[in-house]
């Protein structure tokens, strides 16, 4: 691991906090609320690659575990971890992963923008919503006592959000790689 590894993933784990200002939306009937931070894991794994993204997001996690309140809302601890909200959280390293390991494939295909464009979209939606709900949604069921059923079809709200932030983190990834290219590692 380079000095600039070390550096990317600090600069993300801080962006990934930043995220973490934006006040929660509750949702009703959940104790999971929407947040704005699973767009700056998205943007950390397509523009990071993958070990660097699901590193930059575990910092964030080891952050979480030890008490800081990195999370939206000011919130952390083991507690966090281990409520609710934490099969999505470390849905997020997951999916960091995936969503870079997504993009450094696709960054291969060379075409028009609209195809390029959509395979950074679509590697957010694979890791972001696909990765982050299938771990968090029987966490939360397990957490809740819930049916998982009843989970899932709780989550189905957080999907338009979710979905507008993997397009965005995947325009915005595709953009910033275009102007300054990081090897995705």
């Amino acid at each position: 691991m380079t000095i600039r590894d070390i550096v990317l993933i600090a600069l993300f784990a801080a962006i990934i906090v930043a995220f973490g200002l934006v006040p929660v939306i509750p949702v009703a009937g959940l104790p999971v609320p929407i947040t704005l931070q699973n767009l700056a894991v998205m943007l950390a794994g397509a523009i990071l690659g993958p070990r660097r993204g699901a590193a930059a997001t575990a910092l964030v996690m080891l952050l979480v575990a030890i008490g800081l309140p990195v999370l939206s809302g000011g919130r952390g601890g083991l507690g966090m971890l281990l409520g609710p909200s934490g099969g999505f959280l470390f849905g997020f390293i997951a999916g960091a992963f995936v969503i870079g390991w997504l993009a450094a494939r696709f960054a291969r295909v060379r075409g028009p923008a609209w195809k390029e464009n959509g395979l950074s979209i679509l590697a957010c939606i694979a890791g972001g919503i696909g990765v982050c709900y299938a771990m968090g949604i029987p966490w939360l069921a397990l957490a809740t006592g819930l049916p998982l059923e009843k989970a899932a079809l709780g989550a189905l709200v957080f999907l338009p959000g979710d979905l507008a932030k993997a397009v965005v983190a995947g325009l915005v990834a595709r953009g910033v790689r275009r102007v300054y290219p990081i090897p995705l590692k």
